[in-house]
């Protein structure tokens, strides 16, 4: 499933600027091709996790697939802007359900330890193959049409399906027991969270400082307490609170927000820059990008192992380090194209990402009952998705600040360097969180030594 989700986001990326070109969308609307999948998919994704938990997770990710083929089905005949934005808006929220759903699927699989790691390892291979996979084919057909992009996942989603109908057991009779879901709660958490990514999303369009912006984060702000209020009160919550009260589970959640969102900043900004100012193609965009993917496939299959070994914050800091140093050589970048700098700026990314993303699931899925990783799995995704609009959005705002109307190409270059500060600084916060979880832990171990030595030995 995750092989299929990075597929279908690789397949857009590349072709941003064709359909911008073809619908006559500026980039401050292309960002909502990309915003508009978060927006179904940060907004469901507590609630599909949830559901994965209580109604059977083959039960939730069969449904999803095949709203997944549906709206792409969708998305290869559409000619307008707002339709093409429902169609992404669809794929988001399919994806909300289908992805907590594969997760708990693998994590509940393996018992925690050196072999759920290893198989979170593999699952970040699964993406990166799908993300380069996406990205050739998705510059070869984007220069055909880029609804090709859109027509190729159908059949994709199909073999999925199928072979989820046959190879997966039935779980919906084990499910039943669990209760009934939570509605009230989903529904003003779900709700809450569509206010805050519309915020987010329109803010550089409307102003951070707009009534219009204020009003949405206020109304996120007002849902989310109501949700507080009702999860305390039900038998049978969306959410168990005490499981927000842990700091590492906290630590986590921010930390996926911020790879996410510097992983998507760094996609975005790098497509717009080699197409817009380098005037490279769809496909030899896509074929440029897979430096980046293989470095991934080739670094993930170990990131489980070091974790074990080592410790999965020591590697969320060492990934995050990557990603810094990917950031400060892309802003060496210039009006033209020096295959050395934006090789090494792909390279250090994939690296980064192929530690970071495994260590933090790794990190998320510690001492979670079997019966709640679908929540949790929820909990870390709408961080992913939720991460990946707000510095976005910010990310948006720095380049429209930072570049005049009718600019000139150094103005461009000058641009999208403001906006890749944005992913720099979001990493760089990483690197300050997991710094600080290691000195915590170290405080502790220390403490325990301490009371271990002053208590009195046993007559």
């Amino acid at each position: 499933m995750i092989f299929l989700d990075a597929l279908d986001g690789s397949l857009i990326l590349v072709a941003l600027p064709s359909i911008g070109s073809a619908l006559d969308l500026d980039e401050a609307q292309l960002q909502w091709i990309v915003s508009a999948y978060v927006l179904g998919y940060g907004g469901l994704l507590l609630l599909g996790g949830r559901c994965a938990d209580l109604f059977g997770r083959r039960r939730v990710l069969v449904w999803g697939l095949v709203a997944l083929i549906v709206a792409s089905a969708l998305g290869t005949v559409v000619s307008d802007g707002t339709l093409l934005v429902a169609a992404r808006f669809v794929k988001g929220a399919s994806a909300a359900f289908t992805a907590p759903a594969a997760l708990s699927l693998l994590t509940s699989s393996f018992e925690e330890g050196a072999r759920r790691n290893r198989a979170l390892g593999v699952y970040t291979v699964a993406a990166a193959f799908g993300f380069t996979f996406g990205l050739v084919v998705g510059g070869l057909l984007t220069e055909l049409s880029w609804r090709y992009t859109f027509a190729i996942v159908v059949p994709a989603g199909l073999v999925l399906l199928l072979a989820a109908l046959r190879v997966l057991p039935d779980d919906s009779g084990v499910a039943a027991g669990k209760g009934r879901l939570d509605i009230g709660g989903a529904v003003t958490v779900t709700t809450a969270a569509f206010f805050f990514v519309y915020a987010i999303v329109e803010a550089p369009t409307a102003g951070w400082l707009s009534a219009q912006t204020l009003l949405g984060l206020a109304a996120a702000a007002g849902l989310l307490a109501a949700f507080v209020v009702i999860e305390r009160s039900v038998e049978r919550p969306l959410v168990r609170l005490e499981l927000l009260r842990s700091a590492p589970l906290v630590r986590t959640t921010v930390g996926a927000m911020l790879l996410f969102g510097c992983a998507t900043v760094f996609n975005v900004v790098n497509t717009l820059y080699e197409q817009i100012v380098l005037g490279w193609g769809p496909l030899k965009t896509g074929i440029v990008f897979m430096v980046a993917s293989i470095t991934t496939a080739l670094v993930a299959p170990r990131a489980g192992t070091f974790a074990t070994r080592i410790g999965a914050a020591w590697v969320v800091l060492a990934g995050a380090l990557a990603m810094i140093g990917s950031y400060l050589v892309f802003l060496a970048t210039g009006l033209t194209p020096s295959y050395p700098i934006i090789v090494t700026s792909l390279v250090l990314m994939g690296a980064g990402f192929a530690l970071v993303f495994p260590a933090v699931n790794i990190q998320a899925f510690e001492g979670i009952a079997a019966d709640e990783q679908g929540l949790v799995s929820g909990l870390v995704g709408s961080a992913f998705q939720l991460g990946g609009a707000l510095l976005l959005a910010i990310a948006t705002a720095a380049i429209l600040a930072a570049t005049p109307d009718d600019p000139t190409a150094d103005e461009m270059v000058h641009g999208f360097h403001a906006g890749m500060w944005v992913a720099l600084v979001g990493a760089a916060l990483i690197v300050l969180i997991t710094a600080y979880a290691l000195m915590s832990e170290r405080r502790g171990a220390q403490h325990d030594r301490q009371a271990l030595a002053h208590e009195p030995e046993s007559p």
